[in-house]
């Protein structure tokens, strides 16, 4: 019997992709690289991405289709290629990236998102290339901050692989789940879909160069976070609180999360937030609703910095929901709070990058 490729090709014909029905043929699968060597055959089948969930169960069937409809004595030998490059693995998926920071609180309602998103702002007011990440991914509240709820991103060809290009607001790369899930609708999702989703943000975007990467994370201790360690090396973490006793103490077990030997991720300083009220009309006076100076006493008691007191004022709520940040007005007392912030942030990351090692990835044990 003699093999020759138009034989190889009617056999394949009878092989079906099941993304599109279409045949391996008609969908121009197989690649021009089918070698004959007396009963042994080689060629490649071309899949649009590294992760196509079909690839293992076309190649049997491919291989079954020659046997079936040619000899059962040909050897068969099938190679995979990808028309989009693999995403870089764990360790190299941000090279352009200097500083990754994880902005976290151990309770909700501390107001953790909205110190992210003005100290994103606050960081690109003074000059910084700044990407912020939502994987507060079942409570997304970026987009609304910036005032971006109706951005759809669009991806782009680049390096081979088709990449989500961020939103840009007020000098900030910008990427959300809410993004890409009604608004309206609860986000149902398991740990594993939530952690790939969260990946994919990650490594499948276009973040480019940046000086500062800030993670909003969700609150508390879960699933993302250890996604977050097993994927990206932190520079350090930022916690924030309220002066309150109930929110130390979960501020307390937050840092305890990032410093226990697994995760090793420095703590860059303690933010106290929603410090005292001050009223517009009063400027100068200060109302300690929550307790006084609860924030600063956990910082000195876990020695780690206190990086900021933001205080209250109503326009911080006001600008949030209108998705003006508050840092955007450098005159006014909390644009001024978030500013000092920011500068309080980059000589925290200096002072830890001169004198500790970088971090490393988290790693699974099965």
């Amino acid at each position: 019997m003699t093999l020759y490729p138009k034989l190889i090709e009617e056999a394949l014909a009878t092989v079906r992709y099941p993304g599109t029905g279409k045949n391996l043929i008609e969908a121009e699968m197989v690649a021009d690289n089918i070698r004959i060597d007396g009963m042994k055959v080689s060629f490649s089948l071309i899949f649009d991405k590294p992760t196509d969930p079909f690839m293992k169960s076309v190649v049997k069937s491919a291989e079954a289709a020659i046997h079936l409809h040619i000899s059962k004595e040909v050897e068969v030998a099938i190679t995979t290629e990808s028309k989009q490059a693999a995403r870089p693995e764990v360790g190299k998926l941000l090279p352009q990236v200097k500083n990754v920071i994880a902005v976290s609180s151990g309770k909700g309602g501390v107001g953790k998102s909205t110190v992210s998103a003005n100290l994103a702002v606050a960081l690109a007011k003074l000059g910084y290339k700044v990407g912020l990440l939502d994987a507060d991914i079942f409570g997304p509240s970026m987009p609304k901050m910036f005032d971006v709820e109706d951005a759809r991103p669009y991806s782009e060809h680049i390096d081979g692989r088709d990449l989500i290009v961020p939103v840009e607001k007020y000098g900030v790369k910008l990427l959300s789940i809410g993004f890409f899930v009604d608004p309206d609708q609860a986000t149902l999702w398991r740990g594993g879909m939530a952690s790939n989703a969260l990946k994919q943000l990650i490594g499948d975007a276009a973040w480019g160069e940046l000086d500062y990467f800030l993670l909003d994370l969700p609150p508390g201790t879960s699933d993302i976070h250890l996604t977050l360690v097993q994927t990206l090396a932190i520079t350090g973490a930022i916690v924030v609180s309220t002066p309150q006793a109930v929110a130390l103490a979960d501020a307390r077990k937050g840092i305890n999360m990032f410093t226990n030997d697994k995760v090793n991720v420095p703590i860059l300083g303690l933010v106290e937030n929603m410090a005292w009220f001050t009223p517009a009309e009063l400027p100068e006076n200060k109302y300690y609703i929550f307790g006084k100076e609860g924030a600063k006493k956990l910082a000195e008691e876990m020695h780690v910095p206190l990086l900021g007191q933001i205080p209250i004022v109503q326009s911080i709520c006001e600008n949030g929901d209108k998705g003006t940040p508050v840092a955007l007005n450098e005159n006014s007392v909390t644009g001024q709070a978030f500013l000092s912030l920011a500068e309080a942030v980059v000589r925290q990351v200096d002072i830890r990058n001169a004198e500790q090692a970088p971090t490393t990835i988290v790693e699974m044990h099965k």
